[in-house]
């Protein structure tokens, strides 16, 4: 069990310090950015350095917010060789960070498209290895498919909310396909993954800001998808959404 040793106060963010987490949130993601392509720039970004620049990121975020975070269940061991994507729900813009801090190995997440179109962020991701796949685009997503599958290989663990969007409500929202296309295309092993209590922190579609919130990540069991089929997905899902459920407990997950 990891714990993210913070203060423990529970409080509602005031309006000044509500503005303070904004800005500095954008202004850290902003001075990350910058750093990242600086060192693409030169020649000198490598994996690890990625990998200490979003922990050093996430780490920040979430002390800015004091959250009380705490990691349960077994994390796979994600140096063994095989291919892996961290299935996740969604409540928050704090998953993001808190999947950097609580999961171990070079973690990048499954952007969306249109986050690589944001100044500074979209060519940092770039950089950084985060991959998005089009599949609007047949040609492309072929392309896109490959290049995931070669990071999958070399060691990179990928991280996809499958609802697609944050739950306003933190209850799951129904899923989309495409990370689970990705799982099977790749053979890789799906790792579902419930975080509890992150709605509190931020609430999607809002500003209202808590502080010193209790957050769990809870860790379900590794569903290893080679030897299945395309005819197998609605299972494959299936089977995600009921582990996510049962993680989640009945109050978030209905």
């Amino acid at each position: 069990m990891i714990r993210l040793r913070t203060n423990p106060l529970t409080e509602s963010a005031t309006l000044l310090r509500r503005v303070a987490v904004i800005l500095g949130s954008l202004g850290l993601t902003a001075i990350y950015s910058l750093l990242v392509l600086g060192r693409a720039a030169v020649r000198r970004l490598d994996r690890n350095t990625v990998d200490a620049y979003t922990r050093g990121w996430s780490t920040t975020l979430l002390r800015m917010v004091r959250a009380n975070l705490t990691v349960r269940g077994e994390v796979p061991d994600f140096g063994d060789g095989r291919r892996y994507i961290i299935v996740s729900t969604h409540a928050s813009h704090y998953d993001i960070p808190i999947t950097f801090v609580s999961m171990p190995g070079s973690i990048r997440m499954l952007a969306k498209k249109e986050l690589f179109r944001i100044p500074l962020l979209g060519g940092a991701m770039k950089a950084a290895e985060f991959p998005s796949i089009d599949r609007h685009n047949r040609n492309r997503a072929v392309q896109d498919l490959a290049r995931a599958r070669a990071m999958m290989e070399s060691g990179i663990v990928l991280w996809a909310a499958p609802e697609g969007t944050r739950s306003s409500d933190a209850r799951l929202q129904p899923f989309k396909k495409g990370c689970f296309h990705l799982a099977l295309d790749t053979e890789a092993v799906v790792v579902p993954m419930a975080i509890r209590g992150v709605h509190h922190v931020l609430q999607a579609r809002s500003w209202k800001i808590n502080l010193g919130q209790p957050v769990e990540v809870q860790v379900g069991k590794p569903i290893d998808t080679s030897g299945m089929t395309r005819e197998q997905l609605p299972e494959l899902m299936a089977q995600v959404r009921s582990q996510m459920e049962e993680l989640l407990g009945d109050g978030e997950a209905r």
